[in-house]
C-alpha cells in the first residue's frame, strides 16, 4: 500500500503521549466514550498540522479553517485559538517532540447521553483529542510518484455535505479510496458534481500544462492551507496558476501533475488510470517545492 501519509515506522511513537481533553495519556491509555459523538455519528471537526522546529506551520491559516468549520456545525470549541496553542504546547512538551512532528487535532461535540442522533444529547461538552506523532514523508514517492484512479464516487454539493468542512464524517473519501485501490492505484481522483476533475480523497490536485499551474475552482474541495500556499507561490514568482474547470482530458495530457497536503507537502503524481503522466521530468514541480521549503524555512525562522 502506497499513500501520500507515507512515513517511515518510527518506534518512538509506540509510547507517545496523547491530548484527551486537558489530560496527556500514554496512547495505551487514551480512550473516549462510545457515545461520543465522533465514534458514534461522526459528528466533529479535525485539523493536521506540522510541527517544523518548534513552530507549527502556518498555524493562523489552520486556526481559522477550524474555527470558521466549527461554527458553520455549531460546535462550541470550549476555549480560543491560544488555549489550542497551549494545549499544543503541553502536548508536544509532554513527548518531547519539536520537529518532523505530525499533529492531527479532533474536536466532537462530546458525549451523548443517549445514541441518537439529535446534537442536544451532547450535553457535558466537547471533547478534544490531540495526537501527535514523529513522522516524516518517505523520500522514495519523490521519484516514484502515487498513482491514480478517477473513481465513481463524486465530492458533493455544498448543500449536501460541504467538502470545505474537515469533518469526522470522511466515509465519502473512504469509498473513493476502496474504489482507487480496487483499480489498482493508490488514491482516488475524485470528480466534482459536474464531472470536472476535483481532488483525490486525501489531498488537493494540481496539474501542469505548457508550464502554468492548474488547479480545481475550489468550489468542490477542501480549502487545504498548502494549496493555497502554492497557489500564492505561483502568483508571487510570476508562474501561471489557474483555478479553473478541467476534465480528465486535461489531467490525462499533463505534462507534470502533483499533490499539495500538510503531511506531504507537493506529492508527484505518477499515473492517472494507468496513463503516465508527462515525461517523467517535473521542473515546476521541483520549482515549487523548492519555493514552499524556502517558505517554510522563513516562516520558521520569523516565528522563532
Amino acid at each position: 500500500m502506497t499513500t501520500t501519509h507515507e512515513a517511515d515506522e518510527d518506534a518512538r511513537n509506540r509510547d507517545i503521549k496523547i491530548y484527551v481533553n486537558g489530560d496527556i495519556l500514554h496512547r495505551n491509555e487514551a480512550k473516549v466514550s462510545v457515545y461520543d459523538s465522533g465514534f458514534m455519528l461522526g459528528d466533529g471537526i479535525w485539523e493536521g498540522m506540522r510541527l517544523y522546529k518548534g513552530i507549527w506551520a502556518f498555524f493562523d491559516e489552520h486556526m481559522d479553517r477550524f474555527f470558521n468549520s466549527c461554527k458553520a456545525i455549531s460546535l462550541d470549541v470550549g476555549m480560543d485559538k491560544a488555549g489550542i496553542a497551549e494545549a499544543l504546547r503541553l502536548t508536544a512538551e509532554a513527548n518531547g517532540m519539536t520537529d518532523d512532528v505530525h499533529c492531527r487535532m479532533m474536536l466532537t461535540r462530546g458525549i451523548k447521553d443517549k445514541p441518537f442522533q439529535h446534537p442536544g444529547l451532547s450535553t457535558s461538552g466537547p471533547t478534544l483529542v490531540i495526537i501527535m506523532e514523529h513522522s516524516k514523508p518517505v523520500d522514495r514517492l519523490q521519484s516514484t510518484g502515487i498513482r491514480l484512479a478517477s473513481v465513481p464516487q463524486v465530492r458533493g454539493l455544498p448543500t449536501s455535505q460541504d467538502p470545505k468542512l474537515n469533518s469526522h464524517s470522511k466515509l465519502n473519501c473512504i469509498i473513493a479510496c476502496l474504489q482507487a485501490e480496487a483499480a489498482g492505484a493508490d488514491e482516488g481522483l475524485m470528480l466534482d458534481p459536474h464531472g470536472f476533475v476535483n481532488t483525490t480523497n486525501a489531498c488537493n490536485f494540481f496539474i501542469v500544462r505548457q508550464r502554468a499551474v492548474w488547479t480545481s475552482t475550489g468550489d468542490y474541495c477542501m480549502n487545504g492551507v498548502t494549496r493555497q500556499k502554492v497557489i500564492d507561490l505561483c502568483r508571487a514568482n510570476d508562474i501561471p496558476v489557474f483555478e479553473k474547470n478541467f476534465s480528465l482530458y486535461e489531467a490525462y495530457g499533463a505534462d507534470e501533475a502533483f499533490l499539495t497536503g500538510t503531511f506531504g507537502a507537493q506529492t508527484p503524481v505518477a499515473k492517472i488510470d494507468g496513463k503516465a503522466i508527462g515525461s517523467g521530468d517535473r521542473p515546476v514541480t521541483a520549482r515549487l517545492q523548492a519555493l514552499y521549503k524556502d517558505l517554510i524555512h522563513r516562516h520558521v525562522a520569523e516565528r522563532s
